[in-house]
């Protein structure tokens, strides 16, 4: 039975954010910041009910008469009673005897060709820790994507209004970006484990890195590209984001739409549809959430059972860094235009290309990933390497087809200004040849 890191770290994230969060608001309140201290708040607070939500619902306590537990859900102490109850099951897991055990098979990765499939028994015990384990990293991702996300973009934000970066408010920014990085690596192995879940996936240590400095790369550079844009052009900053947002909250109903599928009833079945609805729109909120700072490697599929692709689609993720890459040169290039004095002290055309080149390191990264690191590359039916060379071809061949369009638009306009100026001069010569015939006539 493998020991229940992933619900510490997780529960070491939570509860020191939410304790830094609360400090900070704190000194806010002294210093009366009543703004910034309600949006601390507010992204404090926020976060950690859904959270205890997702952690109810998974668990289902009021369907097992545990009100205990659910009072210590509403008093946002779940996080807390989960990881006693993952460690004293870890504990004394070998210490009681299973009254029965379950089968569960799976198929090993391919070597040489061929792959295996392995039987394994699987306790009382071992599965309720996979439960904590994968209701905690669902939560890690709610924390991390709508709470850790907008808290971290608020605090460096307020550092640059007020030209100071405290001690406190630095440490509150490290845990947020750790926070943020830990959510964005669950999301990848809740992904790859959900797209697998007929093999026996393990992930390597280099695996985890590769993640984790591909996700801190891209997520760092993010946050620092809206916060720099949004402190010279304050109104123009919430149009990007709500566009942003509303792109990607509604790109998986416009996809459910275009389907034709039916409406998913089998998500849970005590459940009404509203109650169906509402669940599906608070992924999609996820799943934008997650978006607007990384790519999700859990693409949202509302036409599937599962409710997430299981498709590897490299276009899909190449078109998104494409245009990320473009809208953070953008965003970086008005900010560079439109820069306050305050950044006079600021080497401004080092710091835009630092964090151009530091969102090309996560894109180095995540290719490094796919290509040598994922555990189950063995799988792919192509490697990314040829989906980015096929999709540069398509975006070669476009540029070839619209430079030959217009070079056969300016050779027609040169045809025709030629033809033009043959029809001038031959109107311009017959007059003068019937001017010299007349003249001739005339002498005869």
């Amino acid at each position: 039975m493998k020991f229940p890191g992933s619900v510490l770290i997780s529960l070491v994230l939570f509860v020191s954010e939410t304790a830094a969060a609360l400090c900070l608001s704190a000194g806010y309140h002294d210093e009366g910041d009543d703004m910034w201290r309600v949006l601390t708040l507010l992204f404090a607070l926020l976060p950690c009910v859904l959270v205890q939500l997702s952690l109810h619902f998974i668990h289902r306590d009021v369907s097992r008469d545990r009100p205990l537990v659910l009072l210590l859900h509403l008093l946002q102490l779940g996080p807390l009673v989960r990881c006693v109850e993952a460690f004293y099951i870890y504990f004394s897991a070998e210490r009681v005897e299973e009254p029965y055990v379950s089968i569960t098979k799976k198929r090993q990765m391919p070597k040489d060709g061929y792959s295996e499939e392995i039987e394994k028994e699987v306790g009382q015990a071992e599965g309720k820790l996979r439960t904590h384990r994968s209701a905690f990293s669902r939560a890690s991702v709610i924390q991390a994507f709508l709470g850790s996300a907008p808290q971290l973009t608020l605090q460096l934000y307020i550092c640059i209004l007020q030209q100071e970066v405290t001690v406190a408010r630095s440490i509150f920014m490290v845990l947020s970006l750790l926070s943020i990085v830990y959510g964005a690596l669950r999301c990848n192995i809740l992904a790859i484990k959900i797209k697998y879940d007929d093999y026996d996936v393990r992930v390597k240590p280099t695996a985890y890195l590769c993640i984790f400095m591909w996700r801190s790369f891209e997520i760092a550079t993010r946050v620092a590209v809206l916060v720099l844009f949004g402190s010279v052009l304050r109104v123009w900053v919430f149009l990007v984001v709500l566009l942003n947002f509303l792109c990607f909250f509604f790109y998986p109903w416009i996809q459910f739409w275009l389907s034709k599928s039916p409406f998913p009833e089998n998500i849970e079945k005590e459940l009404s549809r509203l109650g169906t609805t509402i669940v599906l729109c608070l992924l999609t909120l996820l799943y934008a959430g997650i978006n607007m700072f990384c790519w999700s490697a859990a693409q949202v599929e509302l036409s599937d059972p599962d409710l997430i692709s299981k498709s590897q689609n490299w276009y899909q993720m190449t078109v998104y860094y494409i245009v990320r890459l473009m809208e953070n040169a953008f965003l970086l290039l008005m900010w560079y235009i439109y820069r306050t004095d305050f950044y006079l002290y600021v080497c401004a055309p080092l710091l835009f290309l630092q964090l151009l080149i530091g969102y090309c390191m996560g894109i180095f990264f995540m290719l490094v990933f796919y290509q040598y690191c994922h555990p189950c590359k063995k799988l792919f039916s192509s490697s990314i390497t040829e989906a980015l060379l096929s999709c540069f071809n398509i975006l070669y061949f476009i540029c070839q087809h619209q430079k030959s369009t217009l070079l056969k638009g300016k050779m027609a306009m040169k045809s025709r200004g030629n033809t033009d100026e043959a029809r001038g001069s031959s109107k311009t010569t017959d007059p003068q040849n019937r001017n010299i015939h007349q003249s001739a006539s005339s002498n005869a």
